[in-house]
């Protein structure tokens, strides 16, 4: 047999390699344990749906039809790994039990189908591709596993904003907690899913294929994402979300039903006016809470209902006000604004940068320079 060389199959050899090294290094890796064996297992899962792309733009499946029906197919599992993934990483308590492998039941029926086939004989394979593969069950696993990948994505998008919630309410520095990337990648799913629907319509309603293979080359797009961001992901061992102790009501709604204790709240405005807690950068709900001596859970309904903010806005304030005032006594004269920063409670540039534009409109600099 000989492999076509062309750039197209090159690099999809490329990034097939990369996704398997990607997927044995995220396996090995000693922090986010569980929640990196999930995306090694959605890698290697992608990577071996890409070597059928590789089959077919390397021109190996005109030169050996043996190689249908290879067990390269596990796509019913993309969708179960993207949730546990996000469900994993977002909860470091999190344990997978036994009642959690009925998700991935599709894939071992799809993973035994072709196991069985691979045993079988050309003749029995060319016969099952006519009579029963292409009429029935090909439509079967294409719409399937997009079916299984747009429910899994929105349960992973929920699960996601919700601990977008969790993480304003219990952290004051969320730089490295808030997972962009992730969404990022739910977003490339996304138009993923809407490839799959389009060629979905054109093969199931107008009896169509395309002729180029969109989906192929977005999810290798996606390989590289997950193998780069994957790896560079820190340690989440701190945090603890639990998809139910998070409401999805907004701090409006919250305000007008729940009664606030006065005393609480001058309890933890004195906290952070003579305390100074803000000054702590990674100072968190729980640290707050011990400090006053009350329960985590009344510290997050006072800041919400009887002060109208976020934990993480809450205690932003007090920083971007502290700096305010050292800006003012001209602290400039002995101090950069990074240094300025360091002792307000930030504890990075890019954080400090993001947060005082929020809340005050403007750059550090713009509001540093003299009038």
């Amino acid at each position: 047999m000989q492999i076509r060389f062309a750039f197209e199959v090159i690099l999809a050899l490329s990034i097939i390699n990369i996704g398997f090294f990607s997927a044995g290094l995220l396996w090995f890796t000693r922090y986010n344990r569980q929640a990196n064996r999930f995306l090694a297992g959605l890698m290697a899962a992608i990577s071996c749906w890409q070597i059928d792309g590789f089959f077919r733009v390397s021109g190996l499946y005109k030169q050996n039809a043996g190689l249908y029906f290879l067990p390269i197919f596990y796509s019913f599992a993309f969708g179960p790994l993207i949730y546990f993934y996000v469900k994993s990483l977002t909860n470091s308590q999190f344990r997978f039990e036994r009642k959690h492998w009925l998700h991935f039941l599709p894939v071992a029926i799809q993973a035994l189908l072709y196991i069985f086939l691979t045993g079988q004989s050309y003749e029995f394979r060319n016969w099952f591709w006519a009579t029963v593969h292409y009429p029935i069950t090909y439509s079967i696993e294409f719409d399937g596993t997009w079916l299984s990948l747009l429910i899994y994505l929105i349960l992973s998008l929920r699960l996601l904003r919700k601990y977008s919630r969790y993480v304003q309410e219990n952290f004051s520095e969320t730089s490295r907690l808030t997972l962009r990337w992730l969404q990022v990648l739910l977003v490339i799913l996304a138009v993923v899913c809407v490839q799959w629907a389009v060629e979905l319509i054109l093969r199931d309603v107008f009896h169509s294929f395309y002729q180029y293979d969109y989906s192929y080359w977005l999810l290798c797009l996606l390989l590289i994402v997950l193998g780069v961001a994957g790896l560079k992901q820190g340690n989440l061992a701190s945090v603890q979300f639990k998809q139910d102790a998070v409401a999805d009501v907004p701090l409006s709604t919250v305000k007008s039903t729940i009664d606030v204790n006065p005393d609480h709240i001058e309890r933890i405005r004195r906290a952070m006016d003579m305390d100074k807690l803000y000054l702590n950068p990674t100072l968190t709900l729980t640290e707050l809470a011990q400090h006053v001596d009350l329960n985590p859970k009344v510290v997050s309904q006072v800041i919400n209902a009887g002060i109208g903010k976020s934990f993480n806005d809450f205690v932003n304030d007090y920083r971007v006000s502290e700096v305010k005032q050292r800006l003012r006594s001209n602290d400039l004269a002995r101090l950069t604004l990074l240094g300025i920063a360091l002792e307000s409670g930030f504890n990075s540039k890019t954080t400090f940068n993001r947060i005082f534009r929020q809340h005050t409109g403007q750059s550090p600099s713009e509001f540093a320079q003299p009038d």
